[in-house]
């Protein structure tokens, strides 16, 4: 093999040294038209066969500047191993300031010039924007764009600047340097004087609805309260000059302090039972002003004298406008003056003339020495035990006693409850007689002590060993008639539910019971089982284990289909909103992108069958990814041609312009073909129609004559579709 590729490559060598004594040659075989026509024509080496066609500006370079030394094996054809630094040949590379990118050179560079960009692929760029848009490399922020980071793509797209999208978050500088009513929206003329920044008191959704803080207000009070901006003044509000912070503060009206300086009206002028507090119904009777007794400061204290006073001493001293008899005072019809003076109650003047009431009226504690703390509670009166002599000796019986038994019996007047007693504040009556203690009667009502100081095992019957865990005392389930039937309350219990709810002490879970490791008390409740909340936290089963349509909400009739479970795109919390994963979907891309389930096909997409995976990807519908597969497709042509210019009806169907030549180049160029530019022979001249040569990157050999069996000039590939144009 290794001496055929040798051999092959010498025969190449010889031929191209053939052709350049043929060129050299050339002026000296000029001279007639007989040399001419004895010399052979040469043909021209096909670079088209090498698998590297020559397009735009490689045509023009000499076959020496790629193929050095005669080298033609092995020649790169990769643009970066030419046109770099280090290259060997002596080809142009990207500048210093190129743009940076991964990206080979015919990403976004034709053949023709390094100039004329025709694509731009962002995906190969730098994650930086910044790094391109600089305003040098490439259009960077104009002068007058809104301050923010550095990042283009938070609110531009690599399709175009506009539309833009717009996000607060990245703003580098304050409200002001864009809401100044230049770049944004500024306060207007009636804005709340202030200088405070806007995101004190608005969100960067809306300006409406606000919070709103005084700190930072520059004006007044009546400069926003002034019943035009804000609410000012009621028209009933206190007569005053001072400024509303006076009295009121920033939070809310009410409360309100105040302040008496600043009033311009008298007393009667607010307090006159309206505005403000008035006289009540029970003051003194006078005409003297509100001032002359009282201070700004409060009602009470107040200085008092007698003078203005027109009524008689009882007139005031009856308990309401002043001081009278209080309850306690001996009762006697005599006036105030018989026993006191008018400088001070106490001390006073008494005997028993024109006292009214019995000994218990005065005797009582508080006018004369009553009863002691340690009396027997009876309700006769005194002189039936007691003389008027002394109060002892007295005499006693049980008639008249008014207190229980333990107001005696108490251990001290006689004889009280033992140490071992039961705990209760009944009276001995409830379970004793008054001949003897025992026998006696038993009664839970007015035990003090729980059920376990008595119910412990050893007093009475305690807790059998199978009982629930609980703290509860025995009452709590129980009665005081029996210990059957009982009631229940969860309150108490120490063990988890399972500890009771296992099917055998307690009711469990059911067959059908959601799949979960949680304790039952983390979505039911102790009063039942019924309703329940619920919480994910637990669940041992997939989704569909439950959201199946019948133990839970299923997939409803026209959720998109998808193989995927719930919580790919749904969250615990609420079915929406939900994220979305292309990973999973069984139908094609019509069942959901039909205009009605997601975004469709707008009404001048191209028309095709196809499903939108051939063009388009789950990423983004741009840039699409089409490529022509067909074997009829020629490749790109030069002039880079819309859609529309071949599928003029925007279908895949294609209206030839020729048909007759489809699917061949004269099936669009028909008319740009030039008869006399292709001669087919001599002897007699005669071209090649339109016909012969419809594929237009085909031969066009010229043949000595008719018989077709000589080329004179051998011709081909001298049309590509690379090509910008025919000549």
């Amino acid at each position: 093999m290794a001496q055929v590729i040798q051999r092959a490559t010498g025969l190449v060598q010889l031929a191209l040294l053939l052709l350049a004594c043929a060129f050299l040659a050339g002026p000296f075989l000029a001279g007639s038209a007989q040399a001419r026509e004895a010399a052979p024509t040469q043909p021209a080496f096909d670079h088209f066969t090498t698998g590297f066609e020559l397009r735009g500006a490689h045509r023009d370079l000499q076959c020496e500047e790629c193929h050095q030394e005669g080298r033609f094996v092995g020649t790169p054809r990769e643009c970066q191993i030419c046109h770099s630094p280090n290259s060997f040949l002596d080809a142009s590379f990207a500048p210093q300031d190129h743009i940076p990118t991964t990206a080979t050179c015919d990403s976004c560079h034709t053949t023709f010039n390094w100039q004329e960009v025709v694509r731009v692929d962002h995906s190969q760029l730098p994650s930086s924007c910044a790094l391109c848009h600089n305003g040098r490399l490439a259009e960077g922020k104009p002068a007058d764009h809104v301050p923010s980071g550095p990042q283009c793509l938070d609110c531009h797209s690599t399709m175009a600047w506009l539309p833009a999208g717009f996000d607060h978050s990245g703003i580098t500088g304050n409200c002001q340097s864009c809401h100044n009513g230049t770049f944004a929206d500024g306060k207007p003329a009636l804005h709340i004087p202030t200088n405070q920044d806007c995101a004190d008191c608005h969100a960067t959704f809306a300006w409406l609805p606000a919070t709103f803080s005084h700190a930072g207000v520059t004006g007044n009070c009546t400069q926003c309260h002034n019943n035009t901006l804000v609410e000012g003044k009621p028209a009933d509000h206190l007569p005053t000059s001072q400024d509303c912070v006076a009295c009121h503060s920033t939070m809310a009206w009410l409360p309100a302090t105040f302040d008496h300086a600043g009033i311009t009206g008298n007393c009667q002028s607010c307090h006159n039972g309206t505005t403000a507090e008035g006289k009540a119904a029970d003051h003194i009777p006078t005409s003297q002003d509100c001032v002359v007794c009282h201070s700004t400061m409060a009602w009470v204290p107040s200085n008092f004298t007698h003078q203005g006073i027109t009524g008689n001493c009882q007139s005031c001293h009856n308990g309401n406008f002043a001081e009278g008899k209080d309850a306690g005072h001996i009762p006697t019809s005599q006036d105030c003056a018989v026993c006191h003076s008018s400088v001070a109650w106490v001390p006073a003047n008494f005997t028993h003339q024109g006292i009214t009431g019995n000994c218990q009226s005065c005797h009582n504690g508080n006018f004369a020495e009553g009863k002691t703390a340690d009396h027997l509670p009876t309700s006769q009166d005194c002189a039936v035990c007691h003389s008027t002599m002394a109060w002892e000796p007295a005499n006693f019986t049980h008639q008249g006693i008014t207190g229980n038994c333990r107001s005696c019996h108490n251990g001290d007047f006689a004889d009280g409850k033992p140490a071992d007693h039961l705990p209760t504040t009944q009276d001995c009556a409830a379970c004793h007689s008054t001949m003897a203690w025992l026998p006696a009667t038993f009664d839970h009502r007015g035990i003090t002590g729980n059920c376990q100081s008595c119910h412990n095992g050893n007093d009475a019957e305690g807790k059998p060993a199978d009982h629930l865990p609980t703290t509860q005392d025995c009452v709590a389930c129980h009665s005081t008639m029996a210990w059957l039937p009982a009631g229940f309350d969860h309150t108490g219990i120490t063990g988890n539910c399972q500890s009771c709810h296992n099917g055998n002490e307690a009711e469990g879970k059911p067959g059908d019971h959601i799949p979960t490791t949680a304790d039952c008390v983390a979505c039911h409740s102790t009063m039942a089982w019924l309703p329940a909340s619920f919480t994910h936290d637990g669940i041992t089963g997939g989704c569909t284990s439950c959201h199946n349509g019948t133990t839970a909400e299923g997939k409803p009739g026209d959720h998109l289909p998808t193989t995927q479970e719930c919580n790919v795109c749904h969250s615990t919390i609420a079915w929406e909103p939900a994220n979305f994963t292309h990973q999973g979907i069984t139908g094609n891309c019509q069942s959901c992108h039909n205009g009605t389930t997601a975004e469709g096909k707008d009404p001048g997409h191209f028309q095709t069958t196809r499903d939108c995976g051939y063009c388009h990807t789950t990423m983004a519908w741009e840039p699409d990814i089409f490529s022509h597969t067909t074997p009829n497709y020629p490749g790109e042509h030069a002039r880079n041609l819309g859609c529309t210019d071949c599928h003029t009806t925007n279908a895949e169907l294609i209206p030839w312009r020729f048909a007759a030549y489809q699917p061949d180049c004269a099936g669009c160029h028909a008319n740009d073909y030039e008869q006399d530019e292709h001669k087919k022979h001599e002897n007699p001249d005669r071209d090649y129609t339109v016909s012969e040569l419809r594929d237009c990157t085909g031969a066009c050999h010229i043949y000595t004559d008719a018989t077709l069996t000589r080329i004179k000039e051998t011709r081909f590939g001298e049309h590509r579709v690379g090509d910008r144009d025919f000549d």
